[in-house]
């Protein structure tokens, strides 16, 4: 028998009783440094100094970490405080909008980021022609555009399947993975066409952005320049490092998204791409590089004698 749902119960991160609090510390100080350090990226990248493609990209990167961090986070810190861990029927289907949406636009600005820096390491002489301001607002519009119909396709698949007897999702969000678990028919047909969406919004981008790092190393390893080679290298691993992060994250959740016998894990590989990633984003995509922290140091120096 089918039964109308108008609510869910989320189980939350952890049914530790003991742990809520600590938990609760922990994932606001969290959420609060991923809001201030990207909030400071938008900022900064804002100064007539730093209007370059690269920094523009970086302040689109900020905005979807901070609005990924606040469709999830918020939510899951009350669960830490109250008993009541209810979420409305729309509730649960706008909170899967939102994630899946700006997740994919995360995706394919990574990888329109790369191409960026592989222009400009690769091909320097152009890239203000190749990279001019058209080329990247309709990349952004593009990574926009394609995360809508990723959405609003997964979101309206997940919510036409029938859900029947138990409420609760074993999450600590509303994600793909523990709503179809909660469905009483097949979901072959379903579990494909996930996997189908997850080579094309995570991997594809993914071999991308790996692609264009492998070119930008092969230049790179030209540079007669030890020390330049040194700070390209150091960058470009940095980025790869929370790139892959990024990637095993997602793809270890979506590729088996029945798996109910992981689903401890899946809470702990979702924590990544919606709390972690957005807070270390800032610090490796703009903290470490010197024109954004010399504007931020101006910046402050400027508030200080004011």
């Amino acid at each position: 028998n089918h039964t109308l749902l108008t609510e869910f119960v989320l189980s939350g991160l952890s049914s530790h009783p003991e742990l809520q609090h600590l938990l609760l510390l922990m994932f606001s100080l969290v959420y609060t440094t991923a809001v201030i350090g990207n909030l400071l990226i938008c900022m900064v990248t804002l100064h007539p100094t730093l209007q370059v493609p690269m920094y523009f990209f970086l302040r689109v990167l900020s905005f979807l970490d901070i609005s990924t961090a606040s469709t999830v986070v918020p939510k899951m810190l009350v669960s830490f405080l109250s008993e009541d861990r209810n979420i409305s029927y729309m509730g649960c289907v706008t909170q899967l909008y939102c994630v899946v949406f700006l997740a994919t636009i995360e995706w394919y600005l990574l990888a329109a980021m790369a191409y960026d820096r592989y222009v400009a390491v690769c091909n320097p002489l152009r890239y203000t022609v190749i990279m001019n301001t058209r080329v990247c607002l309709s990349l952004v519009l593009l990574s926009c555009c394609s995360g809508n119909v990723v959405s609003v396709v997964q979101t309206a698949w997940v919510f036409t399947l029938p859900f029947c007897g138990p409420r609760k999702i074993n999450y600590f969000f509303c994600d793909i993975p523990p709503l179809i678990l909660l469905s009483c028919t097949d979901t072959l047909l379903y579990e494909k066409q996930i996997i189908t969406a997850t080579v094309l919004v995570i991997l594809m981008p993914f071999c991308l952005i790996v692609v264009s790092y492998a070119c930008i190393i092969s230049s790179i390893l030209k540079i007669s320049s030890t020390d330049s080679r040194h700070k390209t290298f150091s960058t470009c691993f940095s980025h790869l490092i929370v790139v892959t992060l990024y990637c095993t994250s997602g793809t270890l959740i979506y590729l088996q998204p029945k798996s109910s016998n992981s689903q401890d894990t899946k809470k702990v590989l979702a924590l990544i791409y919606t709390t972690i990633i957005p807070t270390l984003n800032p610090l490796i995509y703009s903290l470490r590089n010197k024109e954004v922290r010399e504007v931020l140091i101006r910046m402050v120096a400027v508030l200080v004698k004011k």
